[in-house]
This record gives C-alpha cells, structure tokens and sequence, in this order.
C-alpha cells in the first residue's frame, strides 16, 4: 500500500485525511496547529516538521490556505520538497495561483520527484463525506499513479490535460463563478423581501424550479436564512480567490466587471476586520446591510 504524508488538517483537509485512514492507510500528517491532528483516528504518526512527515512517502498531499503558506512549507526551513524521496508525487489540492503550480512542477522536476494539480470543488461536509469534485493537470503518468487515492477523496476526477497550471484556471474560474451566483441570489431574495416577500420561499422556488442546481439549492438555502455559522469558507480566502481570479484576467487584458463586484464584496468583508466570517456573510450580509434589511 502507498505510503502517504498529509500536509494541512484545516476545515477540508481533515475530512480528506480522515477518509484515507478510513480506507486503511497509514498516514503521516504535519499541521502548523498541532493538535488539530487529534481528531484523526486510524494509524496516524504526527510530525512537527514537513520535512519529517514525508521522508520515505510515495505520496504527499497538501491541502493549504493559499500560495505563501505552500510555498514556505515546501521550500522554506524544514521545507518538505527536498526530503520526498526520488518518484514521489506531491498532490497540491489547495486553490492556488496557476504560475505557482508551474513554479512547483518545475522544482520538483529538477528534484527527481513529480507534481500534480488537483484542486478540488465542495465545501467541509464533502470533504468529509468523500463528495468532492477534483480537478486535476499534470503528467498522463502521474495522474495514473494518483488516481487511486484521489478517488477515495471525491465523487469525480475530471482531467483538464498536461499544463500544470490548468486545473487551478479552472478552479478559480469556478470559484469566482460561485462568487458570482451568491451575489446574484443575495440581490434578488432582498428585492423580494423589499417588496415583502419571504425571502426563504422564494429561494426555494427557485432551487427547485428553474435554478434547480446544487449551488443555488445549497447556498441559496444559506443566502435566504441568512445563515452564516458554522464558517465553512473563510471571506479572507474567498477574497485571495478573487484577487487570483482578477489577477488572471488583467494579465490576460480581459475586462470583467462581474468579478471586480466580488471582489470588492470581499475586499470590504476583510477590511471591515470580518475575514474570518464565511464568505457567504461577506457576500450576501453585504448585500442585506447595503438594503438595510
């Protein structure tokens, strides 16, 4: 059986380290919080360095919060890309830049070891329950290698080909897509409640007539509740992801005035001092207080 290291235990990766030691791996797990670790069960060894955890791993899984913290845990002191044995695969599942992953599948090359691309779509209680949709770029070889073990951590694997970047493209563009969809929903059920309506019947009208998709039936649910707890998405992250997404179409000389709304609904969910409030509340609690309902 592989050996695998896990490296970041947040609200998503420790549903998916958990699935893998439910299908009998053994797991090497480094979390910056340590104790995060103890809600793991099955045979787990904890390490306080990255380096350490994944010495003699097939595999090595990073589930991080954005590009800096990757990139400090792979390549700064205790830096876990030096210690992976020659031929492991590292499995960045993170919502990262795309010109990080082509940095990272570059350096891994020169260190005789393989990257791959996989990030994935599905908030806490998919991870949890192994219903993820992941998204993977990379080499045909290695994405063979890993498919295995990805497929115990979603309900899909969707190929988007060889460039490095690819799979991150779109992530972003579907998180900026989902973005994009709470606005929508947040302006629509605070006009109807504006003009006196439940805001909750009309949401369910719509999830289960002509917007009957699992991004307006689940958030659509929370947008009309108002419902903001438990945090399932950090505003903070959400807007990391706009600030990829924008930085994307400005390199690419692509208006998109969408995505600026967004991004500046999450830009004042963190200025505010309210980033680590679910980016739902960034979102749609803007839209309410804007309408002072």
């Amino acid at each position: 059986m592989l050996k695998i290291a896990f490296i970041g235990l947040g609200n998503m990766g420790i549903g998916m380290a958990q699935n893998l030691l439910n299908a009998n791996y053994s797991l090497n797990v480094y979390n910056r919080t340590k104790d995060k670790s103890s809600t793991l069960k099955g045979d787990v060894k904890v390490f306080d360095q990255p380096d350490k955890a994944v010495d003699g791993q097939d595999i090595v899984i990073t589930m991080l919060s954005d590009d800096e913290t990757l990139n400090q845990l792979a390549n700064g002191e205790h830096g876990f890309l030096a210690s992976m044995k020659n031929g492991a695969i590292h499995i960045s599942m993170s919502t990262i830049s795309p010109d990080t992953s082509r940095e990272l599948y570059n350096m891994h090359k020169i260190a005789g070891s393989h990257y791959l691309t996989a990030p994935v779509f599905g908030r806490p209680n998919a991870a949890a329950e192994a219903k993820l949709f992941i998204c993977t770029s990379g080499d045909v070889e290695t994405k063979e290698k890993a498919k295995a073990v990805l497929e115990l951590l979603g309900q899909g694997i969707y190929d988007f080909g060889t460039e490095p970047g690819a799979a991150n493209v779109v992530k972003l563009a579907g998180n900026f897509m989902i973005m994009a969809s709470m606005e929508t929903m947040a302006e629509a059920f605070t006009l109807a409640e504006k003009q006196g309506l439940d805001r909750e019947q009309v949401a369910e009208f719509f999830g289960n007539t002509v917007f009957n998709a699992p991004i307006y039936k689940n958030y659509g649910t929370l947008i009309a509740k108002k419902q903001y707890q438990p945090v399932g998405f950090k505003s903070k992250l959400g807007f990391k992801d706009a600030r990829l997404a924008s930085k994307m179409a400005l390199d690419a000389q692509m208006p998109a005035p969408l995505l600026s709304l967004v991004y500046n609904r999450l830009l004042s969910a963190v200025a505010n001092g309210n980033g680590e409030n679910d980016w739902v509340e960034g979102i749609a609690g803007s839209v309410s207080t804007d309408a002072g309902v």
